[in-house]
């Protein structure tokens, strides 16, 4: 069964994080992404560490499975290849600074009267309209920026990173989410459409609390910790030998975890959700006094019995061996290119379809400009 995606060609001029994790959003769909690199370094992720074997780990764990081709788009015989692949190409990816791509002369205006079935995406810190559409941003700045800094971390502590880079993921999703829709679109009208994703903009709808909370009551929250802002027992406890978490998001779940604890479930104190965010403290020194008691395997098969949400907290090497998470296809090895190669590890597809053939393993990233020649074949021999 051909995968959703399948006969759809992308070409990737993206780097980094935000543009790679959406193509390899739509590669896992079934397409095909021809990696459009610069010469001699190629993308910036090809030096970033640990490394296997002088080869990154990061950079083969986002672009296992693509195509790379090098090409200089300032040079008149690569700007030759590039016009050609654009004539095969369903979707165009990029995520310079605003202005660059007009300046090459492939920006989304020419580019859509030269092809109009081609669907053009863009993803940049700030878009490519408002005040800041030029400034340069990182995953931190946006985090910063987009208020994600100034909830995270511990009450009364400095303003925190997110461990993971959410300001690069959550547009790249929202990227992939926007050629989706235009792929769609374009099966209707014949037209390409051009998606413009901002960072920045990414980072407001994912804290959907603090906007309730800032708007509805005038004053933006603070960090919490692991702790919910807004539904209470709902975050880390201490166990005997280490942390758990504990998600009673329902006054039902909460009478099971107080029978579960042996507390009171009637303490007029947490009768309420409302009340037990007012009570926060109080609620999590007793829950403690008697987690303490035992280690975290005995709360886990003991909130499990009882149908409370709970889970221990976990690294990534002890998340990466989860049998859940194994048997859902989530951790596959990327298979060395022929001659042997480092054994690199890379994430699954989270995206679970019917009509979407499970992987077992994903193909080796590609050496910088390693597929040039097969690129040029298939355009020399369109099917």
């Amino acid at each position: 069964m051909p995968a959703p995606l399948s006969g759809i060609t992308v070409l990737d001029l993206t780097h980094v994080l935000a543009g790679p994790f959406c193509s390899s959003t739509l590669q896992d769909l079934g397409a095909r992404i021809i990696k459009v690199e610069r010469p001699v370094t190629g993308d910036d992720t090809r030096a970033f560490p640990p490394f296997l074997g002088g080869e990154s780990a990061y950079f083969a764990a986002l672009n296992a499975g693509k195509h790379s081709i090098a090409l200089d788009l300032k040079q008149p015989a690569d700007r030759a290849i590039f016009d050609r692949l654009l004539g095969r190409a369903d979707i165009l990816l990029e995520n310079y600074r605003p202005g660059v791509m007009e300046r090459l002369g492939y920006g989304y205006d020419s580019l859509h009267a030269r092809f109009p079935r081609l669907i053009y995406g863009a993803v940049s810190g700030f878009g490519h309209t408002g005040p800041d559409a030029a400034k340069p941003a990182y995953d931190m700045v946006v985090q910063a920026r987009g208020g994600v800094m100034s909830i995270t971390g511990e009450e009364g502590g400095p303003p925190v990173r997110v461990g993971a880079s959410i300001g690069d993921i959550v547009a790249g999703m929202y990227l992939a989410q926007g050629v989706l829709a235009a792929l769609y679109s374009r099966e209707k009208t014949g037209e390409g459409a051009k998606i413009d994703i901002a960072m920045l903009d990414a980072q407001i709808p994912i804290q959907e609390h603090a906007i309730a909370i800032a708007t509805a009551t005038g004053h933006p929250p603070g960090p919490t910790g692991a702790r919910h802002p807004t539904i209470t027992p709902f975050s880390t406890f201490r166990a005997a030998d280490g942390f758990f978490v504990i998600a009673a998001g329902n006054d039902a779940l909460f009478g099971k975890l107080c029978t579960t604890l042996g507390l009171d479930p009637a303490d007029p104190r947490f009768a309420t959700n409302g009340l037990r965010c007012d009570n926060v403290h109080l609620l999590k020194r007793l829950i403690e006094t008697v987690t303490l008691q035992q280690p975290v395997a005995h709360w886990i098969a003991t909130l499990d019995a009882a149908g409370i949400p709970t889970g221990r907290v976990q690294n990534m090497a002890q998340a990466l061996a989860d049998p859940q998470i194994l048997a859902r296809n989530m951790v596959l090895p990327v298979t060395p290119r022929d001659g042997g190669g480092p054994a690199f590890t890379a994430a699954g597809n989270p995206i679970k379809m019917s009509t979407l053939p499970e992987q077992s393993a994903r193909p080796p990233a590609p050496t910088l400009d390693g597929d040039r020649a097969a690129i040029l074949d298939w355009l020399d021999h369109p099917a």
